[in-house]
């Protein structure tokens, strides 16, 4: 028989396990209590004002003191990294007194030669090279060789630099009134104004924080777009909302615009929609060309990275999905919940930029977006062949005798072919914004091709080209990697 003695110890120290245990338990739990509570605290804290930041202060640098978690992702916009059909490496180059880049990034005219010779008589088939992120952003455009070769005014500075407090204080604080005086600049003479590439001010209120359009372009650009749809006086700082300002931000530099010939104004040509039809509908209205193409007297138009424009008619934006949203994706540090300042293609960030919404793997969401692309570059492909044996044919009637009010069908052809082309070429999601719309249009641009080729022959005259007829039961060509 058991000693009653032992088993009251043997109980007593089992009860004094169990208070520690407890006690232990109650403490973790208030630690963790306490941990998530200040975690709360600090998440309802966005950031702690180490400087003041005024309506004045362009320099992210002063900004990041405040925010320095979406200041070191902002540094990342330097880096480069390709995906498959897009993005840019660092190609060593020697410097000179002119350029002292010791890298840059690939050169398109070179990777594609047919780019160069839709663009002749232009600048930019002098010197046209993959984007790189906005940290490049004023270097690259101080230095590229168009503004060399051509005297380019200072409307470029519009979208390259930031420019917010450059046109306030040229209009002694009225944006606009800034704006028309620095368009009008020579390009050297304006430069000299900008510091930095676009930062934290050009989208971001210094009070508020909130997100505001600093672009004039855009916000008479979206102006004309509302009037066109029956709404007047549309203000997008005071009539978007946030979730369009998403959008709207990146969407105020990554457009098709054009220069007003008599006052250099940065224009959107966008009174009859965001399309490709609705521009070239405005261009040949108001009789506009951005140059005379030198081997055949076209009057040429050179389209710019359309990217907002297509994004409006694919179906992320259809979703109510914006730009932000997968570039620039929400992301935790610690204990704060921000937006990705390392803006970069979503391909290079899929768990975080596609995966949110779509649950398929990383590999198979990439191939999803490549196969797209892949598709796209075809099209591509056969669009810019099209505009070649045209601008060929073109040339060479123009060699034989025939005037320009001969071969004016055809010179209008080409000049529909090349935008037409261009407009998927120069916007750099290779098709995927819009799938459809993309390919639609560049069938467009093979269509023109084709019609102003037999411009030429209904002219009355045989072009020596002979048309090479492609085995119908041939597979498909397959893309080209340069992109």
């Amino acid at each position: 028989m058991r000693n009653p003695n032992e088993r009251s110890g043997k109980r007593l120290g089992t009860l004094i396990v169990a208070a520690v245990i407890a006690a232990a338990a109650a403490a973790g739990a208030a630690a963790l209590l306490v941990d998530v509570t200040e975690k709360k605290a600090e998440a309802k804290q966005p950031f702690f004002p180490v400087v003041e930041i005024t309506d004045d202060t362009d320099d992210p640098a002063v900004w990041g003191k405040n925010f320095p978690i979406q200041y070191d992702q902002y540094l990342k916009t330097a880096d480069m990294e390709r995906t498959k059909h897009g993005g840019s490496e660092a190609i060593p180059r020697t410097p000179t007194p002119d350029d002292p880049r010791t890298f840059t990034s690939q050169s398109k005219i070179e990777e594609d030669p047919r780019l160069k010779k839709m663009w002749l008589g232009y600048a930019f088939a002098q010197d046209f090279r993959e984007e790189r992120g906005h940290a490049w952003a004023n270097l690259d455009q101080r230095l590229t060789r168009r503004v060399k070769v051509v005297n380019q005014p200072g409307s470029c500075m519009h979208c390259h630099s930031s420019v917010y407090n450059v046109y306030k204080k040229a209009g002694d604080g009225d944006i606009m009134a800034g704006f028309a005086k620095v368009n009008q600049m020579p390009f050297e003479e304006a430069s000299k104004l900008t510091e930095h590439p676009v930062g934290c001010i050009d989208c971001h209120d210094a009070k508020t924080m909130q997100l505001r359009v600093t672009r004039p372009g855009f916000i008479e650009g979206m102006a004309a777009l509302k009037k066109g749809q029956g709404i007047e006086d549309y203000d997008v700082n005071r009539d978007a909302t946030r979730q369009e300002m998403r959008s709207y931000v990146c969407g105020q530099c990554h457009v098709e615009y054009y220069f007003t010939t008599d006052t250099k104004r940065v224009t959107y040509p966008w009174n009859n929609g965001l399309t490709v039809d609705g521009a070239y509908a405005w261009y040949q209205a108001i009789g506009f060309k951005d140059w005379t193409h030198a081997e055949t007297g076209a009057p040429t138009l050179k389209a710019q990275h359309p990217e907002f424009e297509l994004y409006n008619q694919g179906p992320h934006a259809k979703a109510g999905v914006a730009c932000a949203d997968c570039h620039m994706p929400y992301t935790r540090v610690g204990s704060q919940k921000v937006s990705d300042h390392h803006v970069r293609s979503p391909l290079l960030n899929v768990n975080k930029a596609c995966q949110t919404c779509h649950k398929a793997g990383e590999d198979e969401l990439r191939k999803r977006a490549e196969a797209i692309q892949d598709k796209t570059l075809v099209l591509r492909d056969k669009a810019l062949d099209g505009l070649m044996a045209l601008i060929d044919d073109i040339k060479e009637a123009r060699a034989a005798g025939l005037t320009q009010e001969q071969l004016a069908i055809a010179l209008e052809y080409q000049r529909k072919a090349g935008f037409y082309t261009d407009y998927v070429e120069a916007e750099n999601s290779v098709g995927f914004h819009a799938p459809q719309e993309a390919m639609r249009i560049l069938g467009e641009a093979i269509e023109y091709a084709r019609l102003g080729q037999l411009a030429v022959r209904d002219a009355g005259f045989t072009p020596s080209r002979k048309v090479a007829l492609a085995d119908p039961m041939q597979a498909a060509p397959a893309p080209t990697a340069a992109k």
